[in-house]
C-alpha cells in the first residue's frame, strides 16, 4: 500500500480533480456577494450574463454540477411520461443514478451509435409513429465531447444535421457540454458554432476550466426562467454563490485557450501508447484530453496494471473491463505525459514477459 498523498500522484483520473488557479482564490477571497435566489448576488449575475453572451444563448443558470444541470434541463425540457432520446453509452444514461426516470420521470431511449452520435438516419428509425400506446418524444440528448468514446467530437455539421431531424419532429436538441469547450479548442472555432444548432446545453466549470464546483446551463430567457423553478425544487437555490460564480469568471476569460495544452499532451501519451505490442487503441478517437485503450490482448488484468501505475506515482481508471481511461487537464505537464506513457510501456513489457 502507497503512503503517498493524492497531491503527489500523477492524477489522470478525470478532469474533476484539477485545483483552482491562483487567481480564481483571490477572486473568490473579493467576490461581491447576495442572494442568489432573489437573483441578488451581482458576481453570479456577472457570470450567468457571461456565458450566455459566449453561448450565443439569451440567458443562463448557475447550477451545482453537470448532473443537476442535466437533471435540471431534462425537468425543463419534458413533461413526465415523455421519452428522451440519448446515445446508448451517454453519461445521463451511465453515470446519473437514473434520475433520468427517478426524478424527471420521462422514459430515456437509448440508441447506440458508432462514433457517440446519433444520425439523423438512427434517429429516424427510433421514431414510432403516433400511438396511444407509445409515449410521446420530446427531446435528443448529445453528449459533446463523448466520455465513454474517448473524448470524441460532435462537430456542428453533425449537430446541424440532427437539428434539421429533430425539427423535423418537432423534438428539442440539448447538448451535455459537460467539455463543450474541449470540442470548440479541438476543432478551432468558436464554441458557438456548436451552440447555434441547439435549443439549450449545459457545460461545466469543474473540469477543465478548472473551478472547484458548478456548471451553467444555457437556453432562451423562458427555458432558464422555468428552470430556475426546477433547481428550487431540486434544492439547488443558492444563497451567496458568488464565491462559486467568481472562479467561473475567471475561467471563462483565463482557462479556455489552455485547453488546446491537454490536447497536446493526451496525443503525447496516445500516440506512445498506441504502438505496445497488445494495446488496442484508436488515434482517429483521440481528439480532446481523453485517452482510452483496451489491455486485454496484452494479459494484464484492469486491477494489476492499475495498481503498478499507482506505484509508479501515476493514478488512472478502469472505465470498463479491459479498457483504460486517463484524462489530461490543468496541472498536468508535458513532463508528466511522457513519464506516464513511459510507464505504462515499461509495466506492460514486465507483466507480459511473465
Amino acid at each position: 500500500m502507497s503512503n503517498m498523498k493524492n497531491e503527489e500522484f500523477i492524477d489522470f483520473r478525470s478532469d474533476t480533480v484539477t485545483k483552482p488557479t491562483p487567481e480564481m482564490l483571490e477572486a473568490i477571497k473579493h467576490a461581491k456577494l447576495g442572494d442568489d435566489v432573489y437573483c441578488e448576488d451581482p458576481t453570479v449575475n456577472e457570470l450567468q450574463e457571461m456565458a450566455a453572451e459566449k453561448m450565443g444563448k439569451e440567458a443562463a443558470l448557475l447550477v451545482t454540477s453537470g448532473t443537476q444541470a442535466n437533471l435540471v434541463s431534462l425537468m425543463t425540457n419534458c413533461n413526465r411520461g415523455q421519452l428522451v432520446f440519448l446515445e446508448s453509452e451517454s453519461h445521463i444514461y451511465w453515470y446519473e443514478v437514473g434520475g433520468i426516470s427517478a426524478v424527471a420521470s420521462v422514459l430515456p431511449w437509448p440508441i447506440k451509435s458508432f462514433d457517440g452520435t446519433i444520425s439523423p438516419d438512427q434517429l429516424e428509425a427510433a421514431i414510432r409513429p403516433k400511438n396511444i400506446h407509445f409515449p410521446e418524444p420530446a427531446l435528443i440528448c448529445v453528449e459533446d465531447t463523448h466520455n465513454r468514446y474517448g473524448g470524441i467530437i460532435t462537430t456542428p455539421k453533425q449537430l446541424a444535421a440532427l437539428s434539421e431531424a429533430a425539427k423535423n419532429h418537432s423534438l428539442k436538441l440539448y447538448i451535455d457540454g459537460a467539455r463543450i469547450f474541449n470540442a470548440a479548442v479541438g476543432l478551432n472555432v468558436d464554441v458557438r458554432e456548436f451552440t447555434k444548432h441547439v435549443d439549450n446545453l449545459m457545460f461545466c466549470l469543474s473540469k477543465g476550466l478548472s473551478c472547484p464546483i458548478g456548471s451553467l446551463l444555457v437556453g432562451t430567457t423562458e427555458f432558464i426562467e422555468k428552470a430556475r423553478k426546477n433547481r428550487k425544487i431540486l434544492g439547488g437555490g443558492m444563497r451567496q454563490a458568488g464565491i462559486i460564480a467568481a472562479p467561473g469568471i475567471v475561467a471563462l476569460q483565463k482557462m479556455v485557450h489552455r485547453l488546446k495544452e491537454d490536447h497536446e499532451n493526451a496525443w503525447l501519451i496516445a500516440e506512445k501508447v498506441a504502438k505496445i505490442p497488445g494495446i488496442k487503441l484508436d488515434l482517429a478517437r483521440v481528439q480532446t484530453n481523453i485517452v482510452a485503450f483496451d489491455i486485454e490482448n496484452t494479459g494484464a488484468t484492469d486491477d494489476l496494471f492499475l495498481a503498478k501505475l499507482k506505484e509508479d506515482g501515476i493514478l488512472a481508471l478502469a472505465q470498463s473491463n479491459h479498457r483504460i481511461r486517463l484524462v489530461t487537464h490543468y496541472g498536468i505537464t508535458k513532463k508528466d505525459s511522457q513519464k506516464t506513457a513511459a510507464a505504462i510501456e515499461a509495466i506492460l513489457e514486465k507483466l507480459t514477459a511473465k
